[in-house]
């Protein structure tokens, strides 16, 4: 275990946790695209798996509002993950910073749990899955 993300955690403690980054924007700027946002979280990558966390399946939902505020729901591998408290904000910083995202705010889930399933082909390759 990576002593910087501290101890595991206890899943009842992280459901529903939330984490915001950025500010709401003013009505000329262009609203990121889904490509964009989605490139933003593919620049996170859980410490233990060298996989981002899109290719790991652990975004389950991305809502993008008119006003450029974007909400996202994940998961992460496991209930008890060390890093349960961070990924959430480290996520939320991450999208904040695309050009054309207003507030984000990311909420931290357990259900469904998170499967091997869910991970893009890209994933498995470089996990040697196959």
């Amino acid at each position: 275990m990576d002593p910087m993300f501290g101890m595991p955690t206890d899943p009842e403690e992280t459901e529903g946790l939330t984490a915001t980054a950025g500010q709401p924007l003013d009505a000329e700027t262009p609203r990121a695209d889904e490509e964009t946002v989605i490139a933003a979280m593919q620049q996170v990558y859980d410490p233990e798996i060298p996989v981002n966390i899109y290719d790991l399946g652990l975004i389950y939902d991305v809502k993008h509002h008119e006003s450029g505020d974007i909400d996202i729901q994940m998961t992460l591998t496991a209930p008890a993950c060390p890093v349960a408290g961070e990924m959430p904000q480290m996520v939320a910083d991450a999208v904040s910073m695309a050009d054309g995202v207003g507030k984000v705010t990311v909420t931290l889930t357990w259900e469904p749990p998170w499967s091997m399933e869910l991970m893009s082909e890209d994933a498995k390759t470089a996990l040697g899955m196959f």
